[in-house]
């Protein structure tokens, strides 16, 4: 695949406060990527940049190689073959369907723009609503409508932002990975922005984690996942706690939850102190060895129960398990860290 989007040293800033710096990104032709981060990490201000709607105070940006974003010059919006797709989705309420997947179809003739819109609406799976308005569709077919005029004009990439989130979980989860097939099957790029880390994952090619104005870690969800830069990815891209731990051996760390073992040798020098992100999944309980703790409370879900126990320094920390056997809540019972290989930080 070829490179499409190439962001290098990116800086934005409203009036005199800076949003982020230093922000640098690639996207290949065909890829979806996804800008993940809190409210108001400056997600969004990234993407307007890319638009072509917000000035860059710093860096550049770039288009198939070509230059469209700098200090001192800025393509226009219209001229950089982008689709958008905004949160409320930026339907026109006094066109019908059909009007608006047209409306930027202003140099076909009515034949063509027919056969574009027909297109597109089986594309998305609303194949009969074209003289429908947008009052009349649920907010599921308001979001694919919304998809379809972005699609419309065969942009190079699409850029959405926040496109889910005004929908309920189930139909958010659903309609994700609609919009990843339908963007996969025409071969056409995206960046989607959200703070959702589960709709990230489900949608992506690629992922940076944006926060304090900085892009912490840009790579394939699971690379975030397994191998996060540091704490701050870690504990975004995945619910867990830190601990305190030394190194004893060259893959042994001891900690509050005991002695960690490490897979391979975790080349630090013996005395030396890491941080351990321990994901409840990582933990599991027992009735012999490991360190005794005490449970607190459970809930049984099925497939998986959740606790929460109390470790003898007093700390509470919550254990996802799938095994059979289960405690109650006051049971003592041992815990041990299950990981192979743990997350550990210098």
């Amino acid at each position: 695949m070829s490179l499409l989007l190439e962001v290098d040293g990116l800086g934005c800033a409203y009036q005199d406060t800076q949003v982020v710096s230093n922000v640098s990104f690639s996207v290949r032709s065909g890829e979806i990527a996804c800008l993940l981060g809190p409210s108001g990490c400056g997600k969004t201000t990234v993407l307007r940049a890319i638009a072509g709607f917000n000035q860059v105070q710093a860096g550049t940006i770039s288009l198939n190689t070509k230059q469209v974003s700098s200090l001192g010059s800025m393509l226009p919006p219209e001229q950089r073959n982008l689709g958008m797709v905004f949160q409320d989705y930026a339907l026109f309420p006094h066109l019908n369907v059909f009007d608006n997947i047209s409306f930027g179809l202003k140099t076909l003739s009515r034949r063509d723009k027919s056969r574009v819109v027909k297109e597109m609406l089986a594309l998305v799976r609303l194949p009969d609503i074209a003289e429908v308005y947008p009052h009349e569709l649920s907010g599921g077919q308001q979001q694919r409508v919304a998809m379809a005029r972005a699609l419309a004009s065969k942009p190079q990439m699409i850029l959405m932002d926040e496109p889910f989130s005004n929908l309920d979980a189930e139909l958010r989860k659903q309609l994700s990975i609609e919009v990843r097939d339908i963007l996969k099957e025409q071969g056409i790029a995206a960046i989607v922005v959200t703070h959702d880390q589960e709709e990230a994952f489900a949608i992506s090619d690629r992922i940076g984690i944006l926060a304090d104005g900085a892009l912490q870690q840009w790579g394939a969800p699971q690379e975030l996942y397994y191998q996060p830069s540091n704490p701050l990815v870690a504990s975004f891209v995945g619910k867990g706690d830190l601990f305190e731990g030394v190194c004893v051996t060259e893959n042994q760390v001891r900690s509050e939850l005991g002695l960690v073992e490490f897979a391979e040798p975790f080349c630090v020098p013996v005395g030396s102190g890491v941080e351990l992100f321990i994901r409840p999944s990582d933990l599991l309980l027992s009735t012999e060895g490991g360190v005794k703790v005490e449970v607190l409370h459970f809930e049984f879900l099925g497939s998986v129960t959740h606790y929460a126990v109390r470790l003898p320094s007093g700390r509470t920390v919550k254990v996802e398990s799938r095994e059979r056997f289960s405690f109650d809540s006051g049971d003592q019972a041992s815990l041990h860290v299950a990981a192979h290989r743990p997350i550990a930080f210098l």
